[in-house]
């Protein structure tokens, strides 16, 4: 497997189009650097002495601007892999360089890309409002990963193929995700008092049981020419998801439960 890696990370990208951003590591590294700064130091410090900003409007219209945005993403992407890319579910691949709907694949996964930076934002509104509760590790290294690890992807192996596949299924979570935030803005009480806010990470926890039983699916086949590296990948962080996710479900949804005490008959 290490000698996969060295050659993975050692050689050139496969794609010669460099859209923003993701012709270097170091403007992506200084962004999540620039976030991880201001979410743990600059904002809590600007906010000491200061009330929590009113920022409903704001987030209503985030939180819209995020359910468009998937939306449009997933229904591009289905009609895209069911149809132009005529993609192969038991072995995806990218498109040859050549290939006329090339561009499509190239913005699609881009547009992914592009979208991850935005849900940085989500953490400024926690740090804005003092939720500081809500910036958990989870959280922040939920946020970091997924920004990082498309760029990698992007960088390293291409746009498209195999990983098209799984980060639309990830879109699903986040309409899902996004119309519950919206929705708990409506409402006077708390997001906790929305009675399907625990489905969303039993969702969560279905996609990475899907991503890991691929990615496992694509390891057994010898002669698939999709990149072993993300594969393997793909199954390990799949693993490490569902015992983070697994773990937060239990703490929120499932010990609260049993504290409850009966009542005395």
């Amino acid at each position: 497997m290490f000698a996969h890696i060295a050659d993975f990370l050692s050689r050139s990208p496969p794609d010669p189009v460099r859209l923003p951003l993701t012709g270097s590591h170091w403007p992506v590294l200084i962004i999540l650097t620039t976030y991880m700064v201001l979410i743990k130091i600059v904002g809590p410090l600007f906010m000491r002495n200061r009330k929590p900003y009113d920022l409903i409007g704001v987030i209503k219209a985030y939180n819209i601007m995020q359910i468009i945005y998937n939306t449009v993403f997933l229904v591009f992407s289905v009609y895209f892999m069911l149809g132009p890319g005529n993609f192969n579910f038991k072995c995806i691949t990218n498109l040859p360089l050549d290939h006329e709907y090339k561009n499509w694949e190239r913005w699609l996964c881009y547009s992914y890309f592009f979208n991850k930076m935005l849900d940085l934002v989500e953490t400024g509104f926690f740090v804005l409002r003092k939720k500081y509760r809500q910036i958990s590790f989870l959280h922040v290294f939920h946020h970091v990963y997924m920004v990082y690890i498309c760029f990698l992807y992007l960088y390293y192996f291409g746009y498209g193929g195999n990983g098209l596949f799984l980060v639309t299924l990830n879109v699903v979570v986040h309409i899902m995700m996004y119309t519950y935030y919206y929705q708990s803005s409506l409402s006077q009480n708390s997001q906790g008092d929305l009675w399907w806010k625990k489905y969303i990470t039993i969702v969560q926890l279905a996609q990475f049981g899907i991503i890991l039983c691929h990615s496992l699916y694509v390891l057994r086949q010898a002669d698939c020419p999709a990149s072993y590296l993300s594969a393997t990948w793909g199954s390990l962080i799949s693993v490490v998801f569902i015992i983070l996710f697994g773990n937060f479900y239990v703490r929120a949804y499932i010990l609260p439960r049993k504290k409850v005490p009966r009542r005395a008959h």
